[in-house]
C-alpha cells in the first residue's frame, strides 16, 4: 500500500483497496442484453458522481463486450483518472470497458467507498498511478494499492447520511444557479432578437456594408511571443472575441499591414470553419486597444463602412433573427468540417437602421451583457465555492471530523478556506 495520508481516529484503520474491494471484471456480449442500461465515462460528471442521462444497450447500438454491472456496484472510469468519475449503478447493466465494476466486501458500504474515490486524496493518488500519457489510465494493481480509510460499519453508515444530507444541498443551490443562467441567457436572447426585429429600413448585402477578407494561413502558430498575435479558431463566438489566449503568427506588424491582414477596432470577425455546424458564422466586434492582431484563415474579417452600419450593430443583426437563418442555411459540411464561404457571407442580408437607431439599439444590448456578465461572474464564484465546499466536507468525513452537530460548518468553512 502507498503510504498513509494521515492519521485516523482510534478505531478506525487504513487499508489496501484490494483488502475491502475488487474489480468484478465481468465482459459480456451485449447482444443478449439489449434492454439493459448502457452506462460510459461521459455518462458520469466529474468530481460529483452524478449520473447523466444514458440509454439501453438497443439504443446506442452496443456491438462490442461489456462489463455486466450489478445494483449497487461502484462504476469507476479507469482513463483520465484525474476526472473522478464515479457513480452507484442504479440497477443491473452493462458498463463500458473502460470503467471498472467495483464491488465491496462485507465489512465495506459501496456508497462510503464511493465517497472517498470522489475525494480530492483518492484522486490525486489514482492520478498520480496513471499510465500513458495519450490516454491516462489507471490499472488494476495501482488501483488495488491505493488506501482506503476504514471505519467501523455503523460509523460509515452515518457518514454516508451525513454527506449527503450537505452534499444534497449544495446540489440544491447548484441547480439554481445553472437555472438562473439559463434564464439570462434566453433572456439576452429575447432582448437581441427584439433589437434586430424592431430596425426599421432597407433589406442590405453584407457584401455591401463591409470588405469580406479570408484570414492568413500560419502552418504552425507559436505559443511563445514571437511576431504579432494572432486569435485562435475557437476565439469568436456569438457577440463574445475572447483574446485571453492567443498564439503567435511568427510575422511581423509592418509584413501583414502590407497585406492588409491586422484586424482593426470595429472590424467585425466571422467563424469560417468548425467542427461544430452552430458555432460557424459566429461572430464579434474587435474592441479598442488590441492592435497590433492578425487572424487565421479559418476566420474572415469583415471591415464595416461606418457611415453606413456600425460594428456593434451588424455583429448583433448577424447572431439572431433573419441574419443568423441566412447563414444557418448558407453553412456546408465538408469531410466532417462546417464551413461558410465569404462569398456566400456577402448575400447575407440585414436590415440597417439609421445610425442613431442602431447606437440605441447597441446600447440596449450592451446593458442587457453586462447584467448577464454580472450573473456569469457572480456564478462562477458559487460554483468555485461550491466546489471548495464538496471537497472539504469530503476531507473531513475521511478524517473523523464530519460529528453531525453545530460544529460541522465550522470545520468545513476551514478546510474550503
Amino acid at each position: 500500500m502507498t503510504p498513509e495520508p494521515w492519521s485516523l481516529p482510534r478505531d478506525w484503520r487504513w487499508a489496501r483497496f484490494e483488502e475491502v474491494a475488487y474489480v468484478a471484471a465481468a465482459l459480456t456480449d451485449p447482444a443478449g442484453f439489449p434492454d439493459l442500461p448502457h452506462i460510459a465515462p461521459n455518462h458520469i460528471e466529474a468530481e460529483t458522481g452524478r449520473l447523466l442521462p444514458y440509454a439501453t444497450v438497443a439504443e446506442d447500438g452496443v456491438t462490442s463486450a461489456k462489463h455486466l454491472f450489478q445494483s449497487g456496484d461502484i462504476l469507476y472510469s479507469k482513463i483520465r483518472p484525474y476526472l473522478a468519475k464515479v457513480a452507484l449503478a442504479p440497477s443491473v447493466g452493462l458498463c463500458s470497458a473502460d470503467m471498472y465494476p467495483i464491488r465491496t466486501h462485507p465489512e465495506l458500504s459501496p456508497a462510503y467507498l464511493r465517497w472517498w474515490m470522489l475525494s480530492r486524496e483518492f484522486t490525486r493518488r489514482a492520478a498520480g498511478e496513471q499510465a500513458r500519457t495519450v490516454l491516462p489510465k489507471i490499472n488494476k494493481r495501482s488501483l488495488y494499492e491505493l488506501p482506503v480509510p476504514i471505519s467501523p460499519l455503523g460509523e460509515q453508515r452515518r457518514i454516508v447520511d451525513l454527506l449527503e444530507d450537505h452534499l444534497s444541498r449544495l446540489d440544491a443551490a447548484e441547480t439554481s444557479v445553472r437555472q438562473a443562467l439559463k434564464r439570462s441567457a434566453a433572456l439576452r436572447r429575447v432582448s437581441l432578437e427584439r433589437v434586430v426585429r424592431e430596425a426599421d429600413g432597407p433589406d442590405v448585402p453584407l457584401g455591401e456594408l463591409a470588405a469580406i477578407k479570408n484570414g492568413i494561413f500560419v502552418s504552425r502558430a507559436s505559443s511563445q511571443p514571437d511576431g504579432v498575435p494572432i486569435l485562435r479558431i475557437g476565439a469568436v463566438r456569438a457577440l463574445k472575441l475572447d483574446l485571453s489566449d492567443l498564439r503567435y503568427s511568427r510575422r511581423s506588424a509592418p509584413d501583414l499591414s502590407a497585406e492588409n491582414m491586422l484586424l482593426a477596432h470595429g472590424d467585425v470577425v466571422f467563424t469560417r470553419y468548425n467542427g461544430n455546424p452552430e458555432f460557424v458564422g459566429a461572430c464579434a466586434a474587435v474592441p479598442a486597444g488590441v492592435e497590433p492582431l492578425t487572424f487565421p484563415d479559418k476566420l474572415i474579417r469583415a471591415r464595416v463602412d461606418p457611415g453606413r452600419v456600425l460594428p456593434g450593430f451588424l455583429a448583433i443583426a448577424c447572431t439572431v433573427g433573419r441574419g443568423r437563418e441566412q447563414i444557418r442555411r448558407s453553412v456546408k459540411t465538408t469531410a466532417g468540417q462546417a464551413g461558410i464561404s465569404g462569398r456566400d457571407l456577402k448575400r447575407v442580408e440585414v436590415r440597417i437602421p439609421d445610425l442613431a437607431t442602431q447606437q440605441l439599439a447597441v446600447a440596449s444590448a450592451q446593458a442587457v451583457d453586462e447584467h448577464t456578465d454580472r450573473l456569469s461572474i457572480t456564478a462562477l464564484s458559487a460554483a468555485r465555492r461550491s466546489a471548495a465546499l464538496r471537497r472539504a466536507l469530503l476531507e473531513a468525513a475521511f478524517t473523523g471530523r464530519l460529528t453531525g452537530d453545530g460544529s460541522d460548518a465550522a470545520v468545513v468553512e476551514e478546510l474550503a478556506g
